[in-house]
């Protein structure tokens, strides 16, 4: 029996921002990315709810080491729900629990608002990817099964109510990382006394990038068919809207170093820069170009020591962890 060839791919290295459609899971579109880009390697940074659409960061390459920093980064979202029905799952994929008038007038709604922002504590879902002895919430919920779970500190920045009507609300939401909307918004449906459920769900930014520059699967398909109707290497056309991998830290502050220190850094040593940070982690970049190298760590010496590290073309080792 012949073995089958397992699939390499391209060295590919940027992050691409994804336009997720409905109706298909977060790894479902990063499958097609990776086959798009015929990447060798791809992650992304945060999975949505197959229901929900919008901004869905993809690493491809050396990029996927930073890709922490973006599930770690804050969110927007704008969400629909209906009010008066209660599902299992919060959004309206699941199966219905209970179905109760609604009675909320809107300075009750702006009320209940008002005490889900700042810091409070969420009890996730049990319909999500948390796991629980190496399985995903998720299927222990489908068989049934409800797993205790305890509540996790979020902080909700801001929490604007968009549009009201009897049985249906538009929120735009600003929060930190371990959000889940559909709990948000069950909380919210049992305080009004009512019931409520996700009915859309779009996640409109991740840290700062910008949601003008998404692409959804249709485009890109349609670049890579247009390549191939013209006989070109599909990258010429379609590693432009790739960002620079560099994009998922731009929010750490840099420290340029000289290449002899960086020669330290990228074996592994940790050095001492003038004005670095006292703590925290940092962006290095090397020399005038201030070419991007990878993450470092303030440590307790106040060197920066190496935690993440670009390798293009094997000539950058690995640093200790």
């Amino acid at each position: 029996m012949s073995r089958r060839r397992r699939f390499k791919g391209r060295d590919v290295h940027g992050i691409i921002l994804l336009d997720k459609p409905s109706g298909i899971t977060s790894n479902d579109a990063l499958q097609q990315v990776k086959r798009i880009y015929n990447a060798a390697k791809a992650g992304h940074t945060g999975a949505l709810d197959p229901l929900a659409t919008g901004m869905l960061p993809i690493c491809l390459g050396e990029a996927t080491k930073f890709s922490q920093f973006l599930l770690d980064a804050d969110k927007r979202y704008q969400v629909t729900a209906q009010l008066g029905v209660r599902t299992d799952t919060s959004d309206s994929e699941g199966s219905v629990v209970s179905v109760r008038p609604v009675n909320v007038s809107k300075e009750q709604l702006l009320n209940a608002l008002d005490t889900f922002r700042g810091d409070i504590m969420q009890v996730p879902s049990m319909f999500s990817a948390l796991k629980h002895q190496g399985r995903p919430l998720y299927e222990y919920a489908r068989e049934g099964i409800e797993i205790e779970r305890e509540a996790r500190p979020i902080t909700i920045y801001s929490l604007e109510l968009e549009s009201f009507s009897e049985e249906q609300i538009a929120l735009e939401v600003h929060c930190s990382k371990g959000t889940y909307i559909r709990s948000l918004i069950d909380d919210l449906g049992e305080l009004l006394g009512c019931g409520a459920h996700v009915t859309q769900l779009r996640r409109t930014q991740v840290a700062g990038y910008p949601n003008d520059n998404m692409l959804d699967l249709e485009k890109l398909n349609a670049i890579l068919d247009e390549c191939r109707e013209q006989g070109i290497p599909p990258r010429e056309k379609l590693d432009q809207f790739l960002l620079p991998m560099d994009s998922a830290v731009s929010a750490l502050p840099e420290v340029n170093m000289s290449p002899v220190l960086a020669a330290y850094v990228t074996q592994g040593q940790a050095v001492m820069v003038p004005h670095a940070p006292m703590e925290g982690f940092v962006r290095m970049t090397v020399g005038p170009e201030a070419e991007f190298i990878g993450v470092g760590e303030i440590d307790e010496d106040g060197k920066v020591a190496p935690r993440r590290l670009v390798r293009i073309g094997g000539d950058i080792p690995e640093a200790d962890e």
